[in-house]
């Protein structure tokens, strides 16, 4: 007897779309046949007319704990990736305290999120100048890559000058790890803001002007080249702008081992509401143009990228003050991780026409095969966790803050309108998540989540 069957949904593949039904035990997907075909199930849920997709996967969240629990926190955190229907998030290990440079600093934060977790999670390891000497010992305990900056980093998190980046890249490819970075060149960006600072108050436009396109251009090739010399896997962190896109697809067709993200609100925004409306949607790379916006869709379709990530990095609202702070002292992140699965169906299926598959593609099967968790996670197979997510297709929705379950309500996604909600979420078979809230006693239920073994 199965424990689940999922009855007459739209089955959602990288391949395509397809009606079927889809039984579930002990944890795994268990079979698919065509509708009536499996039987004899402790739960049945009738699925017609929606669609079931494999759970999405974020591969980039700050979710702040331990540390900077004002934030947020661990069990907020992956509620509203439940809710917005990422079955398995990726920890950045920047907004913890301190930050997860070592292994004994990643068994302590084990030991302080493992009973929080409404999801199943990964962790990145950090990557800066004093920790070359742990990566090896991280690698071996189950992170699934390292991260570091290029750009300036406004915390005590240090950035990498490119002939570290070098020597790091030798440590790491030395064991077949993967390294990440936010790729943006450091002194271009220092002296934007320098020039920008020289009026007596500077604008948004200024903010965006010092970080320009040039910047994630340049220090992109530079990882790419140093890629390709020391042949180390890398992965180029939030692509803003299809001219990066463009760089990173060029560099795959050659051969180069580089994976690449992009984010929600780059392909649900512009650098006109930053203008407009201000900090809420500062983040960095910052917000680019509406034709920018539609051409990094293009990447999307094409599978250039091994994510669309949340890059989830909220703040209490006083940090976004920028009365008190001024453009380049307010805090520079957007809240996501529970808006992106229904902003992507939107804006993707719904308002562009394309097929269901590309977010099967680029949210769920890509990541699980860049980051090495394929085969556990990533597709809706036979012995595959039964990571699912039932998505109503012609549900309205606003966002607003009351539905937000972060600890700071605030978010650039907020009056946002659209079709496709995800109703229902899974995670190895059990519901975590239905109709905009969390299951209470799924609390804790979501576990660290190691490479798969070859």
């Amino acid at each position: 007897m199965y424990d689940l069957l999922i009855q007459n949904g739209l089955v959602v593949s990288s391949e395509g779309v397809e009606r079927l039904d889809l039984a579930v035990k002990d944890g795994r997907i268990s079979a698919l046949g065509i509708p009536g075909s499996l039987a004899n199930a402790r739960e049945i849920v009738d699925a017609k007319g929606r669609y079931v997709f494999p759970g999405a996967i974020d591969t980039h969240a700050h979710l702040n704990d331990p540390g900077y629990n004002w934030r947020e926190t661990f069990d907020r955190g992956t509620a509203a990736a439940a809710v917005g229907g990422y079955t398995t998030i990726f920890d950045m290990p920047l907004q913890n305290v301190p930050a997860m440079t070592n292994v004994d600093i990643m068994h302590k934060k084990l030991g302080h999120v493992q009973s929080k977790a409404f999801v199943d999670y990964c962790l990145w390891g950090g990557l800066v100048d004093y920790n070359f000497d742990s990566l090896l010992g991280l690698y071996n305990e189950g992170v699934v890559a390292f991260k570091s900056f290029i750009g300036p980093v406004s915390s005590d998190y240090v950035s990498l000058n490119y002939g570290q980046v070098r020597e790091a890249l030798e440590v790491i490819s030395s064991f077949g790890g993967i390294a990440g970075f936010h790729c943006e060149d450091f002194s271009m960006i220092k002296w934007g803001e320098v020039r920008a600072k020289r009026k007596k108050k500077p604008t948004w436009q200024d903010f965006l002007e010092s970080r320009p396109v040039s910047a994630e251009l340049i220090a992109t090739e530079a990882v790419i080249t140093l890629a390709e010399e020391i042949g180390c896997r890398v992965h180029i962190c939030h692509v803003s702008h299809p001219d990066v896109a463009k760089v990173i697809a060029s560099a795959q067709e050659a051969g180069v081992s580089v994976t690449a993200e992009t984010c929600t609100h780059y392909l649900a925004m512009t650098e006109e509401d930053v203008i407009d409306k201000g900090s809420l949607f500062k983040c960095a790379p910052p917000l680019r143009s509406k034709q920018a916006k539609e051409l990094l869709w293009e990447y999307v379709l094409n599978g250039t990228f091994a994510g669309i990530a949340s890059d989830h990095s909220p703040c209490a609202l006083p940090e976004k003050c920028e009365e008190e702070h001024g453009v380049f002292g307010t805090w520079g992140g957007i809240s996501g991780i529970q808006s992106s699965m229904q902003v992507i169906f939107s804006e993707g299926v719904i308002k562009r026409g394309f097929n269901p598959s590309f977010m099967a593609r680029t949210m769920s099967e890509n990541p699980a095969r860049a980051f090495g968790i394929w085969g556990k996670k990533g597709a809706l197979k036979p012995g595959f966790d039964a990571d699912i997510v039932i998505l109503d297709p012609v549900q309205k929705w606003e966002i607003t803050s009351d539905s937000l379950l972060y600890i700071n309500k605030i978010s650039a996604f907020v009056g946002m309108e659209g079709t496709g909600y995800p109703v229902q979420t899974y995670v190895r078979g059990k519901l975590v998540a239905a109709n905009g809230g969390v299951v209470e006693d799924a609390c804790g239920y979501g576990e660290f989540v190691k490479r798969v073994k070859p």
